[in-house]
């Protein structure tokens, strides 16, 4: 994946709440829906839609985001590539808990049953 050290930093930098519109974007091109995305969010982070709002309006940065959040234990079930990159062979934290988030929305884009998504919850 490159140099992981300037992948992490650029994701510590960089704000979710400028990618979240691009994320909403994609899935609702594909036919889903805000509350599915919001779902899939959720599974992920344990974050409500008030949490949620909480960091879009903070305009926080994926690592305040995913710092706070409290990773689903079977979020390590997300495997796939993205950009290349075996998701489940990132070594750095941060930088694979964006790309876990980025495996689901594309999964959610690309029709894929919620319960798949959501790895069986």
């Amino acid at each position: 994946m490159g140099n992981p050290k300037s992948a992490h930093e650029t994701f510590a930098k960089m704000s979710f709440a400028k990618v979240y519109p691009m994320y909403l974007a994609k899935v609702e091109k594909k036919g889903r829906t805000r509350d599915e995305l919001h779902r899939v969010i959720n599974w992920l982070t344990g974050f409500d839609d008030g949490a949620l709002q909480h960091y879009l309006d903070a305009d926080a940065t994926f690592e305040t985001f995913f710092d706070r959040a409290e990773i689903n234990p079977n979020a390590s079930g997300i495997t796939g590539v993205i950009c290349g990159v075996r998701v489940e062979d990132i070594d750095d934290q941060l930088v694979q808990r964006v790309r876990y988030l980025d495996k689901l929305v594309d999964e959610l884009a690309k029709g894929r049953k919620m319960e798949k998504i959501l790895r069986g919850s």
